[in-house]
């Protein structure tokens, strides 16, 4: 059982990771605390691209205070070389006392190595603190490593009546501005921002992150079997501000070569997903195609097919939902495209992590059930 003082210690390490989401793919984004005495002498996040480690940091501040001390590492400390030492040896190192984490870290690199190197050291190592939080926090990285996909956040933001644009198509703004403030901010820590090709096409967005100071852009993707999209588009001419991708049908001559050749010459990259039964792109595809980029969060924005075809195949592993108190009606346009249920039993389901006002809106937070 986790006691007060490790769940305390080691909820101030999973908040200095948390700063770090959306700027450390393909590694984790993790956080740790180094006390002594019951004070803290080191602190270290992840830094741009996973590196420096974390640890590596938290040992450089707390200098000679680390011999004796215990460590709080939101993830197992890894026990590879790559392009830095183990993590595991920096610690047996700077001869800290004792190591709290609360995971093994899946990656066959690490996969309990970690842990064997810092216990055969004589250093006592403690699992399982805080568990479901930083099983929650590195959702994206452990999906990554266990099937090959990043994590899939789903944002609806739309009527009360579940209403995302009018009949004619209206749509700005339903939410209010405190509302689409959060959003951006939730852009800023995933790694990628995806769109369906109707949305794209309708709403012509350019996904980035504004009004939040100077800031790393996500990757702004999306998807679209034939890439037949405006090559004039406000995400197209955006490429200066961060990578542009599309996420087109794998098989040969889905994609007009003068639409490649177009996309390419404006900077974005094209990615290549199956089709699946319906004749769209195959939504495992689509975020297994990400994957392979060392993507470990996507953050989603629609429009209603994608998130129905998400939806329907088990892949939304939390939604977002901005609600505002307005009703459009029934020949509105609807968040979430046809899902051909005919039993409640059948439906996705989630169970609620928040909910809170936000301005004139409310936004509430859901975890896949069973996730």
């Amino acid at each position: 059982m986790t006691n007060a003082t490790d769940a305390r210690f080691m909820a101030a390490a999973l908040a200095l990771g948390a700063r770090g989401l959306g700027q450390t793919w393909q590694n984790p984004s993790v956080g740790c605390v180094i006390v002594k005495d019951g004070r803290v002498v080191g602190r270290g996040q992840a830094g741009k691209g996973g590196r420096p480690h974390a640890e590596v940091q938290a040992l450089a501040m707390a200098g000679k205070a680390a011999a004796g001390a215990t460590a709080y590492v939101t993830l197992e400390p890894c026990a590879h070389t790559g392009k830095t030492p183990p993590c595991a040896e920096a610690l047996i190192a700077a001869r800290v006392a004792r190591v709290v984490t609360p995971l093994m870290d899946p990656d066959p690199r690490v996969a309990g190595r970690g842990i064997e190197m810092l216990r055969a050291a004589g250093i006592d190592v403690a699992v399982g603190a805080l568990a479901d939080a930083a099983r929650r926090a590195h959702r994206g990285f452990l999906l990554s490593r266990t099937e090959g996909r990043p994590s899939l956040t789903l944002k609806l933001a739309s009527s009360f009546d579940g209403r995302i644009a009018t009949a004619t198509g209206e749509s700005r703004w339903i939410t209010g501005q405190d509302a689409r403030r959060l959003v951006h901010a939730e852009r800023l820590r995933h790694d990628v921002v995806l769109v369906g090709g109707g949305t794209a096409r309708a709403d012509d967005p350019d996904l980035s992150v504004r009004n939040m100071g100077p800031v790393s852009q996500p990757v702004r993707a999306v998807a679209s079997r034939h890439l037949n999209l405006p090559t004039n588009s406000r995400l197209l001419g955006s490429v200066d501000k961060g990578p542009v991708w599309a996420i087109a049908d794998a098989a040969k001559g889905s994609i007009a070569p003068e639409t490649r050749a177009s996309w390419e010459r404006q900077g974005a990259k094209i990615l290549a997903a199956p089709a699946g039964p319906g004749g769209q792109l195959d939504p495992l595809g689509i975020l297994q195609a990400l994957g392979a980029q060392g993507i470990t969060r996507v953050f989603c924005e629609g429009g209603g097919a994608l998130a129905a075809s998400f939806l329907q195949a088990g892949l939304v592993d939390e939604l977002v939902g901005f609600t505002a108190g307005i009703a459009i009606g029934a020949e509105g346009q609807p968040a979430v495209g046809a899902l051909g249920l005919e039993q409640l039993a059948s439906a996705p389901r989630f169970r609620l992590i928040s909910a809170q006002q936000i301005g004139a809106d409310v936004v509430h937070r859901w975890e896949r059930s069973g996730s």
